[in-house]
């Protein structure tokens, strides 16, 4: 996959570990994640929270057979953030045969709570 010219490289997320139960991603709080104000956007909280369950689920198909898209995600942001960098640990509560659900916790380098979602991604066969 290309990473590098997706959403995921101008946001600087990066693979921290892909395993079925659990995926986790670091994404920088800088320029490229702030909002105008210059705190981390929730926007892109909610981008980082869905990429990690996307690949999650990703890891749980035959990639021949199958393709994964989000459904429904919501977020809550608990904590502001100016700078340094954030992580997303993705665990799933369902894995269905057409969809999952995924639990994701956003915390920072001392492992406060910066934002909880939840997102569904919907298995789809391949044409």
């Amino acid at each position: 996959m290309d990473y590098k010219n997706s959403m995921l490289g101008a946001l600087g997320i990066e693979e921290v570990s892909m395993k079925k139960e659990k995926v986790v991603l670091s994404m920088p709080v800088d320029h490229r994640t702030h909002q105008p104000l210059g705190y981390l956007h929730g926007g892109a909280s909610v981008a980082l929270a869905e990429t990690a369950a996307s690949i999650g689920s990703f890891l749980h198909v035959n990639a021949e057979e199958n393709k994964v898209f989000g459904i429904e995600i919501n977020a809550n942001h608990i904590r502001s953030k100016r700078n340094g960098t954030v992580y997303a640990v993705a665990e799933p509560v369902h894995v269905g045969k057409s969809t999952l659900v995924w639990q994701i916790q956003i915390v920072d380098e001392e492992d406060e709570l910066i934002c909880t979602s939840r997102c569904t991604v919907g298995v789809v066969p391949r044409k």
